[in-house]
């Protein structure tokens, strides 16, 4: 009776609601903020759907509308169209009816009104978030209500209900599960609790939405990620849609989440990458220097640095604080282009993140891979870089997180525990599983690099925090252009791109931006410098994190 008790007063309304077949039913999904306190993403909400059955109204249809429109928002000509079905034992009229307004109904007692109990899915953040729950919605065959998007999509199989069994011993319902399903949780039945801190989603939305707002971006999206432990505390996507009233969106693709799904050709955000590689291969020092000459030729074609200036003999650091692709292109060659494709594909940049949620795209190096038995340098080049390999953000976050925690590759979560209709809770860690990518001291010596990075070299060092390291790097990328428009790059398209963490040496968070095509503005550290700051000064806050520095 405890586990089951919604269901038996549902059977209980039945008996004097005229109601046919079983109320909806869902499990829930909770948002989890700082102090653990759960927070309703989705659930349910109750109503009462009104309808007629025409064999038993009378022939004053217009009484009807009279009263009824008194109580009722219902359109005339949709209400005598449905009442007109004289043989018609079922129309209904109103959905979403409140109990005081069944009350006002019921009061006028007029014959041939239906009054049902029912139960839709209910979203109480109505944006908040709406690209990671998703929704629900029939099936292919129109016959079935199951998740379509989102959370609701890939934990499906534990969400929905089936009132079918109600009189099922529940004791013995219970200890079948532990035997039968500890292990694998397909058909259990239980509610979702994520890791998504409601908080923190609604400012980085605003933030995010601010960024496409201001820049006339395609798309801008961020992630908040422990990079120790891999949970998200935030995804965030603009544009986006409201989770309770979606049915005017025309573009299908916006309840897509394309930090999971869509595979971008990142640009110097990747450089970081390269030269832990280079670092922990022993190819190269931060004090290993180079010749720049502004440029470097392979295979016909040349590369140049964003500003095609060439700087002298520099050493590694002074490669991240100006973002010189020459300086990757050296670090690379150093290692050897097997060497350096083994520490993209160990890096994750190829595969699928495992996250949970569907429809992830995996990264794309296969321009790497093919050329590995060949003379060809360019692609190896380019990569170094970011440019002639793709991933998707969550990917790319991924790999990000191995620079500051110490060099293992996580796996990124949303769900934090999943809490079984039987009383049984599975928590979600992989901690355990982290494969170590690079060396600890590899990972400790660019964090110290993309530190310096922030108090030198971004915006001229005029975002350095006292009380706070941070380290990060931003990423300017063309975007390629398709091959039936001629391939290549578009000269005028581009995407910018942000990280860091913090704080720097025992980083507490990761934080990942991009927005795609950005109108009339160059570089990423003119669109996303500041954005990033105002997350992490809001999280410092937010979660009370201490200082590592002193004045």
């Amino acid at each position: 009776m405890l586990v089951d008790g919604g269901d038996y007063i549902e059977k209980a309304d039945r008996q004097y609601i005229n109601a046919s077949g079983d109320t909806f039913d869902r499990g829930s999904i909770f948002f989890k903020d700082k102090k653990g306190s759960l927070v309703s993403a989705a659930s349910l909400k109750t109503g009462y759907i009104v309808a007629l059955n025409n064999r038993n109204v009378s022939t004053d249809t217009k009484m009807y509308y009279q009263e009824l429109s008194k109580i009722l928002d219902i359109d005339a000509g949709d209400f005598y169209s449905k009442i007109s079905k004289k043989d018609d034992p079922y129309e209904e009229i109103a959905k979403h009816v409140s109990e005081d307004k069944i009350k006002e109904v019921n009061k006028i007692n007029l014959p041939g009104i239906i009054v049902q109990k029912e139960k839709w899915r209910y979203y109480p953040g109505d944006f908040l978030a709406s690209r990671i729950i998703g929704f629900v919605g029939f099936n292919d065959n129109g016959n079935k209500i199951e998740g379509r998007y989102g959370l609701e999509k890939l934990y499906d199989d534990t969400l929905k209900r089936d009132n079918s069994g109600l009189y099922v011993n529940t004791f013995a319902e219970i200890f079948s599960d532990i035997s039968k399903n500890f292990i694998q949780d397909k058909g259990r039945e239980g509610n979702i609790i994520t890791n998504i801190d409601p908080e923190v989603q609604g400012y980085v939305e605003k933030v995010v939405g601010d960024i496409n707002k201001k820049w006339d971006s395609k798309i801008t999206g961020a992630i908040v990620i422990d990079p120790k432990t891999g949970q998200i505390y935030s995804m965030a996507i603009s544009p986006t849609f409201n989770l309770n009233n979606f049915s005017g969106e025309k573009d299908v693709s916006i309840f897509s989440n394309p930090l999971v799904s869509d595979a971008y050709e990142m640009g110097s955000i990747i450089k970081p990458i390269t030269m832990a590689s280079g670092i922990d291969n022993n190819s190269v020092t931060a004090d290993t220097k180079y010749n720049d000459k502004g440029f470097a030729e392979a295979d016909g074609r040349t590369i140049y640095n964003f500003d095609k200036k060439g700087r002298g003999t520099v050493d590694m650091q002074t490669v991240l604080n100006n973002s010189l692709n020459t300086g990757v292109v050296f670090v690379e060659e150093k290692m050897g282009k097997e060497k350096f494709t083994e520490y993209m594909k160990n890096f994750g940049i190829g595969s699928e993140t495992g996250i949970d949620l569907p429809n992830e795209a995996s990264g794309n190096i296969t321009n790497l891979l093919n050329n590995l038995d060949n003379n060809k340098k360019i692609e190896y080049y380019t990569a170094s870089f970011g440019q002639g390999i793709s991933m998707t953000p969550m990917i790319t976050t991924r790999a990000l997180s191995i620079l500051a925690n110490g060099g293992k590759l996580i796996i990124p979560h949303v769900v934090d525990k999943i809490e079984y209709k039987t009383g049984l809770s599975k928590t979600i860690s992989y901690v355990d599983e982290a494969q170590q990518i690079i060396k600890k001291t590899s990972s400790e010596e660019i964090t110290r690099m993309l530190v310096k990075v922030v108090d030198e070299a971004l915006l001229n060092g005029s975002v350095k925090m006292t009380n706070y390291s941070i380290a990060a790097k931003t990423g300017t990328a063309q975007i390629a252009r398709p091959i039936n428009e001629g391939g290549g790059y578009y000269p005028d398209r581009w995407l910018h791109s942000f990280f860091g963490y913090f704080p720097a040496y025992n980083p507490k968070f990761l934080v990942f931006l991009y927005t795609v095509e950005p109108k009339k503005i160059d570089y990423a550290s003119q669109t996303l410098t500041l954005p990033f700051f105002d997350i992490a000064k809001f999280l410092i806050n937010y979660y009370e994190i201490l200082p590592d520095r002193t004045p």
